[in-house]
């Protein structure tokens, strides 16, 4: 059972003429022994037993309503760093490292992408069961991922051949927690989403990798290799830190 209550309305005497700037909702529960309050997605829930007046409540949220304005401020922030939501429709843009790249669409018997400098053609199936937006994101996806391997290699094996190293082996995937993981046997494997940076951080992300090959671990050693290949390492490492949740389709 839950009830909505706005405290800008709100006319009980402890709180008349006061405007706590927010609303919140109550659920109440039989269970429940105590009055608690819980802030998600900036939105807030005061729960309580069953029995408890109206007007406690809102003394309650009173108190700890500087609080609650503090945490609602905070995810507030943080929501509005999430990635928004793109769109995939005719004339759609789309960040390929340090270029913009313009979705054109079209039909065809057989789903395609081509490349004709910024323009990325997308051919649609007509035999598809996937809707439009479905059909445009999994062909961008699986493109993307081509265009990674491809890149991450050739960048990987060059620095390798320079530094004397040897990379067993190159892999992209899209990981939610990594950007990148080198293995003891010399294995590297690459989030394809890094392609949505400019290209000074892709090469970052390979410098760091790479140097994994020679020191497994993060010591003063292996943050002297990184430097020595990317003297703009902390300036990269900082702005992946920064604007990573972005990177995605």
């Amino acid at each position: 059972m839950s009830e909505w209550v706005d405290l800008k309305k709100h006319t009980s005497p402890s709180l008349l003429g006061v405007d706590l700037g927010f609303d919140f909702t109550v659920a109440r529960s039989a269970r429940r022994r105590s009055i608690s309050i819980e802030i998600r997605h900036a939105k807030v829930v005061i729960r309580a037993p069953m029995g408890v007046a109206q007007s406690v409540l809102v003394g309650f949220v009173h108190q700890k309503a500087a609080w609650v304005r503090a945490k609602i401020n905070e995810q507030q922030h943080l929501l509005a760093a999430l990635p928004q939501a793109r769109t995939y429709a005719q004339g759609s843009q789309l960040p390929f490292m340090d270029e913009i790249l313009t979705l054109t669409i079209g039909r065809g018997t057989r789903a395609a992408v081509a490349r004709v400098d910024h323009q990325l053609h997308l051919l649609l199936s007509s035999r598809s069961r996937l809707g439009d937006e479905a059909q445009i994101r999994q062909l961008l996806e699986r493109w993307y991922q081509q265009q990674a391997l491809a890149l991450l290699t050739r960048k990987t094996q060059a620095l390798c051949a320079q530094l004397g190293l040897n990379c067993t082996q190159v892999s992209v995937r899209a990981t939610r927690s990594k950007w990148g993981h080198c293995t003891s046997r010399g294995a590297i494997q690459y989030n394809w989403n890094i392609l949505l940076a400019p290209e000074a951080i892709v090469d970052y992300l390979v410098a760091h990798e790479v140097s994994h090959l020679r020191h497994q671990n993060h010591s003063a050693d292996f943050w002297a290799l990184v430097a020595s290949i990317c003297p703009t390492f902390k300036a990269d490492r900082a702005w992946l830190k920064a604007e990573g949740a972005h990177l995605c389709l």
